[in-house]
């Protein structure tokens, strides 16, 4: 009989997670799993590592609004299908599943109603899967009205994908067969540039609550006002590569700390350079018709902070539909190919998996904002703005007023041999993830953003005071500690996991 944690069922009743909201509940798992096509051993007493993998389909319908950019257009075109790419490891006592969704952000919702079919039809505790969307620019939304409201019945698209990704992970499953794996990293540091920059003494900052930053971002190119970036970048890419048995490639996942590139073709449907990177890899480790098939995955790391754009240097290039995110794409797996040529495999590793709901303050507005909040929707919208952006900020500051007072987010990391995986359901700014991996214990780990949830922007407390994009009420929404606490909790998991023989 498989042992259930007490915390299964009441994780995934709405109800009572907001009632529990002011307890941090630290869970970690380290179970057996009493199911099928379990590991042999080895005549050394040693356990065979399983792994399957599998990608569903998830390219939503044409004709609906297209998230990422401030005017939404409607998809008129599909350029490459969006997946559901899973990968399913398992050493014999436990069993993980890792899912990778080409979508901009995905409500916890979702990502919970899947975990409910995946443990009733493959037996995988819930917090012993790990999910995350790669923030392509150009699909549909997955995000409900409020990302701080359970929202109690799902849309059409939300519900499809509920399906594709149980199905995907229910693939894996039986797709499990004795493996090897390794892992290691790469630098592809042409690609990632900080996008906040401190601009010349004098130059004005205005943010959309009448008020003024001390940074700004995307300045625009080669702007002879820009002084310099505000933060470091990250140019990491790690990766995690299955092979079968007897050496044919099962699946690699990457992690890179780019923001997107997007396919610049207006109401377009893409996968953007993540897709790329997924196909490419392929390519590149001769991995095309396999069966089952090869799955490449590429996860988004810490990048809120961080584009592909050299804001100090004017363009020198003009960009085609498409050209950019297939160059970035390509360079990033040709630099994944190059140390994939070093990688020593193994067939067992120690698996392990922990999770912890943290309550956080949802960030609230002062009188003073939502008075002039007010004061800016009672306009003309054709009215001269301070900021142009000041009607939508409005409007998400009013928002947070009637928003519950905290919010519970799930904080997940993984164990896989001598790496170290940490899931946030935000997008994270590069200062965090550099400073998990230089304090993590595991000689290699790696930061997924936009897991298992979604709720907006974290940055660290000292690029709060400088303001921007990232930090303004409404793109962040919650208390201004979040960064430090969820490291904490993050680096308390790992070493747990670390710690466990």
């Amino acid at each position: 009989m498989c042992s259930r944690g007490i915390w299964t069922q009441r994780w995934f009743c709405p109800a009572a997670r907001h009632a529990a909201l002011a307890v941090v509940v630290l869970a970690v798992w380290h179970m057996g799993f009493c199911g099928p096509a379990r590991s042999a051993e080895g005549a050394a007493g040693e356990t065979t590592l399983l792994a399957g993998a599998a990608a569903s389909n998830i390219t939503p319908p044409l004709d609906e609004p297209i998230v990422g950019s401030w005017r939404s257009p409607r998809a008129k075109h599909v350029h490459d299908e969006l997946y559901a790419r899973c990968l399913v490891l398992d050493n014999g006592q436990t069993r993980l599943a890792l899912v990778v969704v080409d979508n901009l952000g995905v409500a916890r919702e979702v990502f919970d109603a899947a975990r409910r079919i995946i443990e009733e039809k493959t037996g995988i505790e819930p917090t012993h899967v790990m999910m995350a969307a790669t923030h392509t620019h150009s699909s549909i939304s997955a995000r409900g009205r409020n990302r701080l409201v359970v929202e109690e019945e799902l849309s059409d698209y939300q519900a499809f994908l509920v399906r594709r990704i149980a199905d995907g992970v229910r693939r894996a499953v039986n797709n499990l067969r004795p493996a090897r794996i390794g892992w290691g990293s790469a630098e592809e540091p042409t690609q990632v540039f900080n996008r906040r920059y401190f601009m010349k003494p004098g130059v004005p900052v205005p943010n959309p609550f009448g008020g003024e930053d001390r940074v700004m971002m995307n300045p625009g190119r080669g702007n002879p006002n820009i002084l310099k970036a505000a933060g470091p970048t990250d140019p990491e890419v790690a990766f995690l590569s299955v092979q079968s048995a007897e050496g044919r490639p099962v699946a690699l996942v990457a992690n890179y700390s780019l923001h997107y590139v997007g396919p610049a073709a207006g109401g377009v449907i893409s996968a953007d350079y993540f897709g790329v990177f997924a196909d490419r890899i392929q390519q590149l480790l001769e991995a095309d018709r396999l069966d089952p098939p090869f799955v490449g995955m590429m996860s988004n790391g810490t990048s809120a902070d961080i584009n592909n754009i050299n804001w100090l240097k004017k363009p020198t290039r003009r960009w085609g539909p498409y050209e950019k995110m297939r160059y970035v794409g390509d360079r990033v797996a040709r630099a994944v190919y190059e140390a994939h040529q070093g990688v020593a495999f193994r067939g067992t590793v120690p698996l392990g998996a922990a999770w912890q709901e943290l309550t956080l303050k949802v960030r609230k507005p002062t009188p003073a904002q939502v008075a002039y909040a007010r004061r800016i929707l009672a306009k003309p919208e054709d009215a001269p703005k301070y900021h142009r952006r000041e009607r939508v900020y409005a409007k998400r500051t009013l928002q947070l007023l009637d928003s519950p007072d905290e919010v519970s987010v799930p904080l997940q990391a993984f164990r896989i041999g001598d790496v170290g995986i940490c899931a946030i359901p935000f997008e994270v700014f590069v200062e965090i993830g550099l400073g998990v991996k230089e304090r993590s214990p595991f000689p290699m780990s790696f930061i997924i953003s936009h897991a298992n949830g979604t709720y907006g922007y974290l940055p660290t407390v000292a690029q709060h005071e400088l303001g921007g994009y990232e930090t303004w009420l409404g793109t962040n929404m919650v208390e201004i500690e979040a960064a430090p606490k969820i490291v904490d909790s993050l680096l308390a998991m790992l070493n747990e996991l670390h710690a466990q023989p």
